[in-house]
């Protein structure tokens, strides 16, 4: 062996063919070469650089069991990695080659690459036996010829059988005659008339020689016995018969009858049909042939894909001692039928695709093929229902698996593509294969909160620190693109940095307030919170979150009014004033707080004399429940209680006095009744008198001649503007004061205060000359009083 393939390194070239329109490379090597033999170069061949074939992934893909071939990723050669027996590989193919995929990433690159092995002579003819006998009768003229078996020969091509020769002799010769196929069969041929009585056997050597270089060769010997008497070889009507049967025929199915006749009568004209030795065992055990009739049945089961032809030699042979034979050949042909499904092969497939890939990015690679021919053979293949994906035909028996839209993994992360092949047979066979497909992730999801605006109730005078809310916020994306944070962007309340009220945990999305919140200084706010997510780049959204502070009953009432020290107040009364329902005075009280923690009662608690007051239980009103009589004491004290409406409910308590004045009216009254004595109103009294009186009435004239000039120049300064406005206030000297609520609570007030206002216009117009020479008119109770006294000043000056 290892001089065959000394002597076959002598011989190895290459060849590289590279196609351009195909992609592909054939290389030619002859079998047996050791490992790590050079085929050829794959990166020079595609044009590629060294160094990217590890950073695209560089992939070889056979379809045979054995890794035959390796490519050597640091310089691109493509060697021989196992020893390579053509006879095993392709057995008695005339071609053999390898059949390789290049693959190749980022971008995705595939090649075909074809190496042919070459046949290399390391196989020596042999026969079956090493003496075979023959019986021959000396009748038989010159010119006849006798099969012999054929010898084997593993090679092909030149290397296979090319001749016969046999041993010199003066009777016999060798006829060499090639096959359909192109293998040689040798026959004994008679050159000269036999006489048994001069010479009954013969020994000769049959020498079979291939084309090798060198040849090699194999032998065996012949016995040739002369036989006497039957003179006469059974002869066929045809040399060759043809015929033709379904490969899926049953056992049993009639092929072809062949027949012969032979001239001779009786025991020597009887004949038996039978194949010759020339005929395989492989082919005995597809066809049989009847020994009485010469029917060629079948007995096996046939395959027109592992041959679709099969050539029968059958020979006749009479019951003579010595036997004589014809022989003849059938040539079988069989008919194609559809028994072969299509055979659907997946490589380079990608299981995971980004989602943003665009359309036509390549997935897998298709192979398809179908071992029947003609239109059983033809198979067409397609991806059924709805899917984003679509093939597409690269050659002949190959499909390129591409995207055909947009992808999008939180619609459908995993995708199950089948792919279905039918032939073009009647019926049709059909094949379906899966590939199983994931979409990988990418950053297109924005986070999205459960709502775009959050209200939170929260009880005033919380406790620092504890969590008052939670906000979530989904991501339909995945692993870190999902990975969530939260946070609470800059803001500003009310002048004071939104840190400084709540803060926030990034992880779960808790708000936690940072102090104790005063429903009288804050009674809302509003914060936005923000959920960003881990991708590249981040995204991100905001929602906002009302912060809303409920009311607590933590405020007392106030009393404002009357005024107090110590929570006491006084207050006159004139006795003659005082009648049943008289509002001696109203009690006003405010609360910081709201709602029903505003809403105040008043309740008399302790009176010097009950039966004198009583108190409005929502109006705070104090009103008297008869006269006062001279024997009620000067001097009557009451305590008031006002309390709100609160759970616990609050309230605070006043002592209000009460000082009842001596009635100064009643008492000039009494002295009226007594008798007017002249002398008692003296000249000095009249003298003041008329003096005041004159003083005052000329004062009144004046007033009214100024005001008279006064409106004539304002008539003058503006046409239209017929009135000039004045308002005067006036207020009970009896009225309490107001005490001004704490900075940020503002009061409220239950009732009105005890406080009269008096607005009054002042008309000056040229009709009133006419007319009225003064008049006055209330002030339109919507008029704003900045307005009224601006106007007033104005008038004046």
């Amino acid at each position: 062996m290892a001089s065959v393939l000394m002597n076959g390194a002598s011989f190895i070239f290459l060849l590289c063919v590279s196609d351009l329109v195909s992609g592909q490379i054939r290389y030619s090597i002859p079998e047996e070469m050791e490992h790590g033999a050079f085929v050829g170069n794959v990166a020079e061949d595609l044009r590629l650089n060294v160094w990217e074939l590890p950073a695209r992934t560089f992939r070889l893909v056979s379809v045979e069991k054995k890794q035959y071939m390796e490519v050597n990723l640091g310089n691109g050669i493509l060697f021989v990695n196992e020893r390579i027996d053509r006879e095993q590989l392709c057995r008695e193919s005339t071609t053999c080659s390898l059949s390789l995929q290049i693959t190749l990433d980022n971008p995705l690159a595939m090649h075909r690459v074809v190496v042919e092995i070459l046949d290399v002579n390391d196989n020596s003819p042999n026969f079956s036996q090493d003496e075979f006998s023959l019986q021959i009768s000396e009748l038989i003229a010159p010119g006849a010829r006798c099969p012999l078996e054929s010898a084997h020969d593993e090679d092909v091509g030149t290397n296979a059988i090319t001749t016969y020769q046999i041993s010199p002799n003066e009777h016999f010769g060798i006829k060499v005659q090639t096959r359909n196929d192109g293998s040689k069969s040798a026959e004994l041929l008679l050159e000269k008339s036999l006489d048994r009585e001069q010479q009954s056997t013969f020994e000769l050597v049959l020498t079979a020689i291939d084309g090798g270089i060198p040849h090699r060769s194999g032998t065996a010997r012949i016995i040739v016995t002369v036989v006497d008497i039957n003179d006469n070889a059974p002869v066929f009507g045809h040399d060759i018969y043809r015929a033709t049967v379904a490969e899926n025929a049953v056992k049993g199915t009639l092929v072809i009858k062949v027949k012969a006749t032979d001239l001779d009568e009786g025991t020597n004209a009887k004949l038996t049909y039978s194949f010759t030795k020339h005929v395989s065992h492989k082919i005995c055990e597809l066809f049989k042939v009847e020994p009485a009739t010469g029917e060629i049945r079948v007995q096996g089961v046939l395959d027109f894909e592992e041959s679709n032809v099969y050539e029968l030699d059958v020979q006749a042979v009479d019951n003579a001692l010595p036997g004589l034979a014809g022989h003849a050949k059938v040539m079988v042909a069989l008919i194609d039928v559809n028994d072969n499904f299509p055979m659907v092969e997946v490589t380079s497939v990608s299981s995971s695709v980004s989602e943003d890939c665009v359309p036509g990015t390549v997935i897998a690679v298709i192979s398809v093929t179908d071992l029947d021919s003609g239109k059983n053979g033809q198979v067409q293949c397609q991806i059924p229902g709805v899917v984003p994906f679509k093939l597409q035909k690269s050659s002949r028996n190959e499909y390129q698996l591409v995207t055909r839209d947009i992808l999008d993994r939180e619609k459908a992360p995993l995708y199950n593509i089948s792919i279905s092949a039918w032939d073009g047979g009647s019926p049709p066979l059909s094949t379906s294969k899966t590939i199983l497909v994931s979409v990988s992730d990418i950053n297109d999801n924005a986070p999205r909160f459960t709502q775009s605006s959050y209200s939170v109730y929260l009880m005033e005078n919380n406790t620092p620190g504890a969590s008052i809310f939670a906000v979530t916020a989904l991501d339909l994306d995945l692993d870190q693109n999902a990975d969530l944070v939260y946070s609470i962007p800059d803001i500003q309340l009310q002048g004071v940095p939104g840190s400084a009220y709540v803060t926030m945990n990034s992880r779960n999305g808790k708000i936690y307030a940072l102090r104790s919140f005063n429903y009288e200084q804050v009674k809302h706010f509003q914060i936005k919170v923000q959920a960003q997510d881990a991708g590249s780049p981040p995204l991100s959204s905001i929602a906002t979150v009302n912060v809303i502070i409920l009311d607590q009953n933590d405020n007392a009432p106030v009393i404002v009014s009357p005024l107090t020290w110590n929570n006491s107040a006084s207050v006159e009364i004139v006795p003659q004033s005082v009648y049943p329902g008289y509002l001696l005075i109203k009690v006003i009280a405010a609360d910081a707080d709201s709602g029903q923690n505003a809403r105040l009662s008043y309740q008399l608690l302790e009176a010097t004399d009950p039966s004198l007051f009583t108190v409005g239980l929502l109006s705070g009103e104090i009103r008297a429940t008869r006269r006062f009589m001279n024997q009620d004491i000067i001097t009557e004290r009451l305590i008031l209680c006002v309390k709100d409406n609160g759970q616990p409910s609050l309230s605070s308590t006043a002592t209000i006095s009460f000082s009842i004045v001596p009635n100064v009216t009643e008492t000039s009254s009494e002295r009226s009744d007594e008798p007017f004595h002249s002398e008692d109103f003296n000249d000095l009294n009249r003298y003041l008198i008329i003096i005041l009186g004159s003083t005052s009435f000329l004062f009144l004239v004046t007033i009214i001649f100024l005001f008279g000039l006064k409106c004539k120049e304002d008539i003058n300064i503006a046409e239209g503007d017929s009135c000039t406005v004045c308002c005067c206030r006036r207020r009970n000297s009896n009225a309490p004061s107001y005490r001004s609520p704490a900075p940020n609570q503002p009061f409220n007030y239950s009732g009105s205060a005890q406080t009269e206002e008096y607005r009054y216009t002042v008309c000056l117009s040229p009709e009133s000359s006419k007319s009225d020479f003064l008049f006055l008119k209330p002030c339109h109770p919507t008029l704003p009083f900045n307005e009224v006294s601006a106007r007033a000043t104005k008038a004046m000056a």
